[in-house]
């Protein structure tokens, strides 16, 4: 949460007296919150284990440990997948009942009709209805004890933006969208003379320039500088800020600031440090990466394809009963390197839609069908397309592929567009979990930022984080 920091000047040595701090990294938060939530969740099964036993012992936990793991894992899947370790929702306990009520008991329900490898069910309704009543009230609980405990002074890192400009605004702007993050923004630093000693658009005082830097730092017991400048630090600044890292004071990028926020890359404020927005190589190029990750996709693409066999006579069906025309709709897409391919759909629209024109989906566009909203809302539109995933022209994970016209015309406007056709484009994506479909050119912006930030930390983990979330979306029909 940003807050205005106070003007006041504080002496070092006072300031050094303070309370003892142990700041935490948003990685670290979230590893906190997550093993709080695990220790609930179990704690949960031994309890309601122990209301049929009438007695509560750790001794389920020694004699059958597959219980426990299979419910950890069932928790991480669809806790992730259902958002509730989203920063919007850890930040405030008041948004965190609605996601973890769903996910808990979700998780509950699931478990207890697994056969065979869960505690067989209670004869008791009681013994029955406790487990999920007592998951949710114990994920609550520690949901409620971390809101209350991580916003206190001693987590905080006291933290100071160098840079009042759009990239430092931009940055205070996603602390105070993200919640209890860690930093605790105390003003900005900025060598305009015209901003000395006014607000921010968010209320954070311009404390000072360059010069009086280190008198802030002291003055505010500041353990973290944001270095929001896109330019080129100079001689000056640069041995300024080596003599803040000498007192112990850590330096964070902007970017990588608001990456950890956000989940996105910020293209348009990264300004003389293009490179900021390039993956590193590594991850592409390592064979082993590369074996993996197609690996899945034959895995998914068989199951998918499987699936979508037993369904095509339905489908087929109620897309020729609702509208004349095709079954099936391809349309050239752009893929990895750059390469012109025809990515395979259901058909969704009307015959005729685009009139020769290529055009941008609307929301709630009046070209589509009644089946191909279902469709559409489902994800099963695009099941036709664990076909190009067979045949390597795409991927189950990767960015969105988009149409050869509107890739030229924003290539124009936007250069490092480019940068999304050095992987494979997928079924679903970072993108789409996280913003949905790109209705207009004004989303593409936005699209981008999550493309960059899913190619430069492309992992199996985050794969199967986007799969887990775009089930949940077809699930729950929040497909375009």
């Amino acid at each position: 949460m940003i807050e205005r920091g106070s003007s006041l000047p504080v002496s070092p040595g006072r300031a050094a007296s303070r309370v003892f701090r142990v700041p935490l990294q948003v990685s670290e938060r979230r590893l906190l919150l997550v093993g709080m939530d695990l220790l609930a969740v179990n704690g949960a099964l031994l309890l309601a284990l122990g209301v049929r036993s009438h007695l509560v012992t750790l001794d389920p936990l020694i004699d059958h440990p597959s219980w426990f793991a299979i419910l950890t894992g069932l928790w991480l899947a669809i806790s992730y997948a259902l958002d509730a370790y989203e920063p919007h929702v850890t930040s405030r306990f008041e948004a965190s009942p609605r996601a973890v009520i769903r996910a808990g008991l979700l998780t509950a329900g699931l478990y207890l009709l697994l056969p065979r490898v869960t505690p067989p069910l209670p004869g008791s309704r009681l013994a029955l209805e406790s487990f999920p009543v007592f998951l949710v009230l114990a994920l609550l609980a520690g949901r409620r004890l971390y809101t209350w405990a991580l916003p206190t002074p001693v987590y905080e890192r006291h933290t100071l933006i160098v840079g009042a400009g759009r990239a430092g605004q931009t940055v205070a702007q996603a602390l105070l969208n993200e919640g209890h993050s860690g930093y605790q923004v105390v003003g900005f630093i900025d060598d305009d003379p015209a901003k000395a000693g006014v607000l921010s658009q968010g209320g954070l005082p311009i404390l000072g320039n360059r010069r009086t830097l280190k008198d802030v730092i002291g003055a505010h017991r500041i353990s973290t500088l944001i270095l929001a400048i896109t330019g080129d630090v100079d001689a000056d600044l640069l041995q300024t800020l080596m003599d803040c890292v000498e007192k112990g004071v850590e330096i964070a990028p902007m970017p990588v600031v608001y990456e950890q926020l956000t989940g996105r890359v910020p293209v348009e404020h990264v300004g003389e440090k293009w490179y900021a927005a390039i993956p590193a190589p590594s991850a592409m190029t390592s064979p082993l990466w590369q074996l993996a990750k197609r690996s899945l996709d034959l895995l998914l693409a068989g199951v998918g394809l499987v699936v979508l066999a037993s369904l095509l006579p339905f489908i087929a069906l109620a897309i020729v009963l609702d509208t004349p025309g095709p079954v099936f709709y391809s349309q050239e897409r752009i893929g990895k390197g750059g390469v012109v391919f025809r990515a395979f759909k259901f058909r969704s629209m009307i015959r005729g839609a685009e009139h020769g024109e290529a055009l941008w989906a609307k929301e709630r566009d009046s070209r589509v069908t009644r089946v191909g909203r279902f469709l559409r809302a489902s994800h099963l539109d695009e099941f036709p397309q664990f076909l190009n995933v067979l045949r390597g022209e795409m991927s189950i994970v990767g960015p969105r592929p988009e149409r050869p016209e509107f890739v030229e015309r924003l290539a124009r406007e936007l250069p490092i567009y480019r940068l999304r056709h050095v992987v494979k484009p997928g079924m679903g994506g970072w993108g789409l979990v996280r913003q949905g479909y790109a209705g207009s050119p004004g989303d593409v912006l936005l699209r981008l930022q999550y493309d960059l930030y899913y190619i430069k930390h492309q992992s199996l983990w985050l794969d199967l984080l986007i799969v887990l979330k775009t089930i949940a979306h077809a699930v729950t029909l929040k497909g375009r």
